[in-house]
């Protein structure tokens, strides 16, 4: 018998289903215009997007445009790219549209889906944004759709780190902007750190699509975006303490791998006292449990983290005398990336290399907060159905799982399950090379770096040639995934979410057409493809008739997805495809998350040596073990939205408070409200209402008027006056106060002085700012002791960042008086002095820049018969190549200028 739930699915179709449903007539409509805008020219197109244009600045809603948009945009991509997008690649952009996520599997064109919503949100003219997981796909999707856009009229531009400032403001300047998530919201930081609108980056957040969503919006979401400036070098500190970590013995600490948490025991804390006591670090007759020994106390204990939960070659590896993180999530190098309070410096310890100084927070943002900016936001992954819950909770973005072109053929095995990894990697060996005898190309996945190296030397012994991607790789990414459909090819890969680069079978004949155009530069380019495309497609049968890609997992990861993205690999646009997962009860999740019980099963079984356990029940127990570490996973980075969420109010204040005074010609009458407060203020404070004059302190209150006002007032003798009262003597310090700034008005020009207001109170409010931030990261780390007290964390949090950020915003008042108050011209020799040091700063700086640079004032020509008026006798150097007139400058930055 049927339940209710399944007949009501039966009946009216999920509500996916009913998504899917609701979209088709749009597509239908879309259909029945192609054959119209096939007829159009190429300008014909163009003039089609000023017609858009146009009904959008009427008042024509993007909906009604939608279908014309679409034709439009589809007619262009089939003429730049030779693609003609499928009705599922449509339905796709559609649901980017509306605001939700389009979950497609790998290999159904997500790259040409996002052209369709970008360009029709583009034509409201206030630019889209299109972000990536890394520089090299932004870079490859801007340069590969740019061919779209252009044929419909529409700009292009690709954001990436460290371009120059006129570059990047030309790239956000364009319709379309292709960048990375990292790069977007330090951008954002940055425009907040400006002192002149001219010189911000971006425009308004208006619509962004995010490639690989689950990736950067939940995998990523944990890390806050840091802008940071250096604090003091303690190298000492970290070395001295970490000299006592690996003396420490078992019973010294606790570790839980669940938690991912460790920390000192009773025990471990007495011994610990003692040999910081006994090696100087903790001064004599100072107690750990001191409040003077906080700073050490925090530092041991990351020195602990960092030995007992941090693994080279799987957290980080060392690189050039350099800790480098590693995305547990990608396999990715995270080049820049730094964990922060002193637990980065304390792996630099460890693994004894050069320690940077720690950092002190100047602006910060979380994913969460700065993707919630836009007015609208949609995603493209392959796998998001999983976490569909967090999607709707934080962002309110829903999940459409969008149909394959072409229905899936791949086969998915159940999980085999082998007591021990000895034997798991014995019968990966096996399976593996019985794959590749018969031509079968094999995709290996595993969890970490060490792991892929185990497996790549149990490969070599057997004699199978293999390559190996992880971040050792990354370099190489995309050739390698290019080649793992290749017949008989073996790829070891540490995970593969959001490599950008399909794997086709018989290979990338893309990648192939390139090598053999480069390996002969003379051949005839049309030749040469047709050849190309010709054998490929033997290969490609061949690979076929093998099975196609064979996907073998190595171990479960915590999250289904990552395995989902994994399998996903094979089978793409209905090819046929084999998956499998080899486990083993020493893998970390089977370890952690209950293998006892199993193990006990496995040996009643009286299973030998060799063999595997394989049956649905398994993958089904697993699934729940991982989506119990999911839920665990979302609701950590649930609770820590919540309290970033008290700092992103504060932050959206402050913000659009730069904003303003930037924005603003005069601020005059804003600095004269702050004045007459902070005299309030002072008044209230040595005048206190319903008191008697005998009670004041006028004298007090005469020294704060020098001190915050710069003005030297008889306030003693003006109380002394006949029915004066705090009123009058008020009104009589704002009239002073006032006129003060009215001399300064004459002494510098209004003009001039109007931008000394301007940069001070932006310069104040910047320092007060970092300093906020420095405070809100401390009670953070302590706020969530109070719980002990039955007190909840978060409200304390709340209340007690309001009141911090209430003081700071009185003491932003009385600062920007006081130095406003304190300004004078500099005299003639004040003025010479502050160039000249100008001018020898500038030379050393410009020194330090360009140190190889030859100082002879005719520097000798490299190439021989250079004549600087003849570009015919400079060779034909490269962009990056050295300048042949011989100045040590690179041509580009030299003749190349020029040229």
């Amino acid at each position: 018998m049927l339940g209710f739930g399944k007949l009501t699915k039966m009946v009216f179709g999920t509500p996916n289903d009913r998504k899917i449903k609701a979209t088709r007539p749009i597509v239908a409509k879309i259909n029945e215009l192609e054959t119209e805008y096939a007829a159009l020219s190429d300008a014909q197109l163009i003039a089609k997007t000023e017609d858009f244009k146009a009904r959008i600045a009427k008042g024509e809603a993007l909906d009604d445009i939608l279908p014309d948009a679409f034709a439009n945009c589809r007619e262009a991509a089939k003429r730049a790219l030779g693609l003609r997008a499928f009705d599922t690649q449509l339905m796709g952009g559609i649901f980017l549209h509306q605001g939700n996520i389009s979950e497609m599997k790998t290999g159904e064109g997500k790259t040409l889906v996002a052209t369709f919503p970008a360009y029709l949100n583009a034509l409201t003219g206030k630019g889209v944004h299109i972000v990536t997981v890394n520089d090299y796909l932004a870079r490859r999707d801007a340069e590969w759709m740019s061919k779209v856009y252009s044929a419909l009229g529409m700009t292009t531009g690709v954001v990436y780190p460290q371009q120059p400032d006129d570059e990047k403001k030309q790239a956000y300047a364009c319709d379309i902007t292709y960048a990375t998530n990292n790069e977007l919201g330090f951008d954002y930081l940055r425009d907040n750190m400006k002192s002149e609108l001219a010189d911000m980056y971006q425009r308004d957040h208006h619509f962004a699509i995010v490639d690989e969503v689950d990736s950067i919006l939940i995998d990523e979401a944990r890390t806050p975006l840091i802008i940071s400036g250096p604090a003091q070098d303690r190298t000492e500190l970290y070395q001295s303490i970490d000299a006592v970590i690996p003396a420490i013995s078992e019973e010294h600490y606790t570790l839980d791998e669940k938690t991912r948490n460790v920390s000192f025991t009773d025990e471990g804390n007495d011994w610990l006292e003692a040999q910081l006591l006994e090696r100087g670090i903790l001064p004599e007759g100072q107690s750990l449990y001191d409040p003077e020994s906080t700073t050490i106390v925090h530092h041991v204990n990351q020195g602990l983290r960092a030995h007992k939960l941090f693994t080279k070659d799987k957290d980080y590896i060392v690189r050039d005398d350099e800790v480098v993180l590693i995305d547990e999530f990608t396999g990715r190098m995270m080049a820049g990336r730094r964990l922060s309070e002193g637990l980065h410096q304390a792996i630099e310890a460890k693994e004894g290399c050069s320690i940077k100084p720690e950092n002190v927070t100047l602006a910060q943002v979380t994913f969460q907060n700065f993707f919630r900016l836009y007015d609208k936001l949609g995603g493209m992954t392959g796998t998001a159905l999983t976490e569909a819950e967090e999607f709707a909770e934080i962002y309110g973005l829903g999940v459409v799982e969008v149909p394959t072109n072409r229905p899936i053929a791949r086969v998915d095995e159940d999980d085999a399950v082998y007591r021990t990894a000895q034997e798991k990697f014995k019968a990966i060996v096996e399976t593996v090379k019985e794959a590749h005898e018969k031509g079968q190309p094999t995709l290996v996945g595993t969890t970490s770096i060490e792991k892929s190296e185990l497996l790549s030397q149990l490969l070599q012994q057997e004699g199978i040639p293999h390559n190996v991607l992880n971040a050792r790789q990354h370099e190489q990414e995309a050739q390698i995934v290019a080649d793992a459909g290749k017949l008989g090819a073996v790829t070891i890969a540490t995970n593969m979410a959001g490599r950008g680069t399909d794997i086709k079978l018989g290979g990338n004949v893309e990648f192939k057409i390139m090598e053999a155009i480069a390996a002969d530069p003379d051949g005839n380019p049309d030749e040469i493809r047709a050849r190309i495309e010709e054998g490929h497609k033997a290969d490609e049968d061949a690979v076929k008739a093998a099975g196609g890609l064979f996907v073998l997992a190595t171990e479960r990861h915590e999250s289904r997805r990552i395995d989902n993205q994994l399998r996903g690999r094979s089978g793409r646009q209905g090819d046929p495809g084999r998956s499998a997962f080899f486990l083993s009860l020493e893998d970390d999740l089977m370890r952690i998350f209950g293998s006892d019980r199993l193990d006990k099963v496995l040996s009643t079984l009286g299973m030998k040596e060799g063999e595997a356990i394989v049956h649905p029940w398994v993958n089904k127990s697993l699934e729940r073990a991982q989506a119990k570490v999911e839920g665990r996973n979302f609701d950590i980075r649930k609770q820590l939205l919540k309290f970033d969420d008290v700092m992103n109010d504060q932050r959206k204040v402050i913000f659009s408070q730069r904003r303003e005074i930037m924005e603003a010609e005069d601020l005059s009458e804003i600095v004269t409200d702050m004045r007459h407060e902070v005299i309030d203020d002072l008044v209230n404070q040595y005048m206190p209402p319903k008191t008697y004059a005998d009670q004041w302190d006028t004298e007090g209150l005469a020294m704060a008027a020098r001190e915050q006002l710069g003005i030297n007032v008889p306030v003693v003798e003006w109380a002394a006056e006949e029915g004066v009262d705090d009123e009058d003597i008020q009104e009589r310090l704002e009239k002073a106060a006032d006129e003060l700034m009215a001399q300064k008005a004459a002494q510098f020009g209004v003009p001039q002085l109007r931008n000394i207001e301007k940069q001070i109170l932006l310069q104040i409010i910047d320092n007060k700012w970092r300093e906020h931030l420095l405070t809100l990261e401390h009670l953070r780390s302590v706020v969530g002791f109070r719980g002990y007290a039955q007190r909840d964390p978060l409200n304390e949090y709340k209340n007690e960042a309001f009141q911090l950020f209430e003081s700071m915003l009185d003491s932003l008042r009385s600062d920007v008086t006081r130095n406003l108050a304190m300004i004078r011209p500099l005299t003639e020799e004040e003025q010479r002095n502050m160039i000249a040091e100008m001018q020898a700063r500038q030379a050393a700086m410009m020194q330090a820049a360009q140190p190889n640079e030859p100082t002879a004032e005719a520097p000798e020509a490299q190439v021989a018969g250079f004549d600087e008026n003849d570009p015919n006798t400079w060779g034909n150097p490269g962009r990056n190549d050295a300048c042949p007139c011989g100045s040590g400058k690179k041509f580009k930055h030299c003749h190349g200028k020029l040229a």
